[in-house]
């Protein structure tokens, strides 16, 4: 493959172009896969039915086959010019078929076969090492004596949180619904998810949205700061909280929930002002997902927050809280963001040559169309669940498969008008 410009090397270079398209479209394929299990599975979820079998399976196709793929690809991509040092050659050509078998692992777990869970997980996790590995290394290697546009410890942070959800993981499926370590399952179930939705996705995004997002809107840069506060208020807030889950101690819950609300607020508060002060002709996708994101965790928090208060904790009520916290959320705002760094990906390795502009690569209404199907999509889901509608949960769950084939179709528009800068060409 051919280098990038200079200018684009002083900085950091990316992984390849056809690397990062790989991640993606993988990602894109479990996610759509996702979408149609979770619209069969409409009576289920309705009947707050998360230990249902196809609720388990959309889930789970979410978690460990859209969001590994498409983070580590995003990654892959963004973090090398944000650390200001090169992505390696090496380590993300070997995760990519490693992380493919996140499906096999959900449907594994699924359908509770242990023939298939352990193979599979043994793939997921090599290729789950390789890629923490990438991330802590330009973490580490960053240049102290140069201004970085994402948090080191934000980063670092981020993929131990990872590590330990995978962890916790591998820990549920070999418990089944048995305590895992002194913990009640349900209990043991919530440390992994807020492991996963937080303190991994959560937190990366914080940290790399900072930067990303008033770039991608064209809007003025965040003001620099001395501390990633963001960062750690969240962190902190998240070991608190999960130290309430796994103590079982109201107290401590509802601290660390308050503490993950406030630094999220101040995110929030960054990407109103991007919103306000953007340069584009129309919204893109990633900020009216992330827009939307934060509207959907902030009705996981509501929830959340209302169950630790002395709301009951009913199964449906259960079921909505994560439709809102891992799909609404974290799934919409990398899904938001695909798109977008698939197109800058090519761009970014054109050939020498003409290059065309970055907006011919990216067709912006379709990803529009997306973002605003998958909103419904998902809030008819979320009230649906709440309400005991299995139609609602149904009609939900299929608009959330038409936004996954529309988010393909844009993918494949990018590739097609992208292709000379996604070809694999030798080192030169």
């Amino acid at each position: 493959m051919t280098d990038p410009p200079p200018s684009r090397v002083r900085v950091g270079r990316p992984a390849p172009g056809w690397l990062v398209a790989g991640y993606f479209i993988a990602a894109l394929g479990c996610w759509l896969a996702a979408a149609v299990v979770l619209a069969l599975a409409g009576d289920a979820l309705a009947a707050g039915g998360f230990a249902d079998r196809d609720v388990l399976l959309g889930v789970h196709l979410v978690a460990l086959g859209f969001l590994p793929l498409a983070v580590s690809g995003g990654a892959l991509h963004v973090l090398p010019t944000m650390l200001r040092c090169d992505a390696s050659r090496v380590r993300g050509t070997l995760a990519l078929p490693l992380l493919c078998a996140g499906p096999a692992l959900a449907a594994g777990i699924a359908r509770d076969l242990d023939a298939v869970i352990w193979p599979a997980a043994a793939a997921e996790t090599a290729g789950f090492v390789l890629v923490a590995w990438e991330l802590a290394s330009l973490a580490l290697r960053a240049p102290g004596d140069r201004t970085l546009l994402a948090s080191r410890a934000g980063v670092l942070l981020s993929t131990l949180h990872a590590a330990a959800a995978l962890v916790f993981g591998a820990a549920l499926a070999d418990r089944e619904w048995r305590p895992v370590w002194g913990m009640p399952h349900d209990r043991a179930i919530g440390v992994h998810l807020h492991l996963a939705a937080l303190g991994w996705l959560t937190l990366l995004l914080v940290t790399v949205g900072r930067t990303l997002g008033p770039m991608l809107a064209m809007a003025p840069a965040a003001p620099r700061r001395r501390l990633p506060v963001e960062e750690l208020v969240l962190t902190v807030g998240l070991w608190l909280l999960l130290a309430g889950l796994a103590l079982a101690e109201r107290p401590l819950e509802l601290a660390g929930a308050f503490l993950c609300v406030a630094a999220v607020a101040r995110f929030a508060a960054l990407m109103i002002g991007v919103a306000r002060r953007h340069r584009l002709d129309v919204p893109e996708g990633p900020l009216l997902h992330l827009a939307t994101g934060l509207f959907f965790l902030a009705q996981a928090a509501a929830l959340g927050i209302a169950m630790l208060l002395g709301a009951v904790e009913t199964p449906r009520r259960l079921v909505a809280y994560v439709l809102a916290l891992l799909v609404g959320w974290a799934a919409g705002a990398t899904l938001g963001h695909v798109g977008k760094l698939l197109s800058l990906a090519a761009w970014t390795w054109w050939p020498p040559g003409p290059r065309p502009k970055q907006a011919a690569l990216y067709p912006a209404r379709v990803w529009v169309a997306e973002a605003a199907v998958f909103a419904v999509g998902i809030e008819a889901a979320i009230d649906g669940v709440l309400a005991g509608s299995a139609r609602a949960a149904t009609v939900g769950g299929a608009l959330l498969a038409v936004s996954a084939a529309v988010a393909l179709a844009g993918a494949a528009l990018s590739v097609r008008a992208g292709l000379p800068g996604l070809r694999p060409r030798r080192a030169g």
